[in-house]
């Protein structure tokens, strides 16, 4: 397994000692349980981060006859030779373009990442975990945002989407995005850090300094995007890789939401949450309750001390 988190991450992979193919127990035929053998041999146990805990919601909002975002949601784990590799999918898509053109073109975007990421990672964490991989998960996500964009170019001509999408893999994180849906960091103190770039002509227009954040909120324009799929060629999305946090919390969200509920509101809805899920929903009541005028979408990952 060291040889295939080298490959995709470089030298920031731990090395892990005599890598091994096999699957996680569950693939194993259950044997009939000796108290006394198992007390001379006792299992060796996997030191490993549990896996994440996951929250997902979606609502159309109050305002719109039709939902035009669409989320992935994917936590599993593989264990091989005594070492666990934590795996997570996460996407998030704002669709535009009206009832046939938005809700299409988000649904077909979200597909494509996710076959396009899991079809090319699967065969390795699963079944050659200890072959060398030539593609690096920048480039595999990459390539994912393309074909999601040649996907909306053929199966839904005239509609476009944002794009967010999260893979993790053991203790190192890849974003994907394009949009102005967004990735969040939420440190256990309640600390909020932005993670992706709205690509919005509001955002350029506050960034070079020619309207304040207020201005930005209530601005006609501030739906407008420079950056989506869907629309011009090429498209220029934004790919980081980083440590996953030790702890707290990972956020992905469409517009839906964050335009509508503070930072610092959906900070104290999550802490106060006592699971992701519930956070989830009470972030959808919170942006209907605001009004909800647009689709709602969001994951929370929990991040396991």
């Amino acid at each position: 397994m060291s040889e295939f988190l080298k490959s995709i991450f470089g030298s920031s992979g731990k090395a892990d000692p005599e890598d091994s193919a096999s699957l996680d127990s569950s693939d194993h035929p259950t044997q009939p349980y000796n108290s006394q053998s198992a007390s001379r041999n006792p299992p060796k146990m996997t030191a490993s981060r549990n896996p994440h805990t996951v929250g997902i919601g979606n609502s159309i909002g109050l305002q719109r006859e039709h939902n035009e975002d669409a989320l992935f949601a994917m936590t599993t784990i593989m264990v091989s030779n005594n070492i666990s590799l934590p795996i997570g999918l996460y996407i998030v898509a704002d669709g535009m373009g009206g009832h046939l053109h938005g809700e299409k073109a988000s649904e077909v975007a979200v597909h494509a990442l996710a076959s396009s990421v899991l079809s090319n990672l699967l065969p390795f964490t699963v079944d050659n975990p200890n072959e060398k991989r030539e593609e690096p998960i920048q480039e595999l996500m990459e390539k994912g945002m393309r074909l999601a964009h040649q996907a909306i170019l053929q199966q839904a001509p005239g509609g476009g989407s944002t794009l967010t999408g999260l893979l993790i893999l053991q203790d190192q994180m890849t974003i994907a995005h394009i949009g102005d849906s967004r990735a969040y960091q939420i440190d256990p103190e309640g600390d909020v850090h932005v993670l992706t770039t709205d690509h919005s002509l509001v955002k350029r227009l506050q960034d070079l300094g020619q309207i304040t954040s207020d201005e930005a909120a209530i601005h006609p324009q501030r739906n407008v995007l420079y950056r989506a799929l869907g629309q011009a060629e090429p498209i220029d999305a934004e790919v980081i890789t980083s440590s996953v946090p030790s702890s707290g919390y990972l956020m992905l969200c469409s517009d839906g939401l964050w335009g509508v509920v503070s930072d610092n509101d959906m900070v104290e809805i999550i802490k106060a949450a006592v699971s992701p899920q519930e956070a989830s929903q009470k972030l959808l009541d919170s942006a209907n309750t605001a009004g909800g005028p647009d689709n709602i979408s969001v994951i929370i990952i929990e991040i396991p001390d």
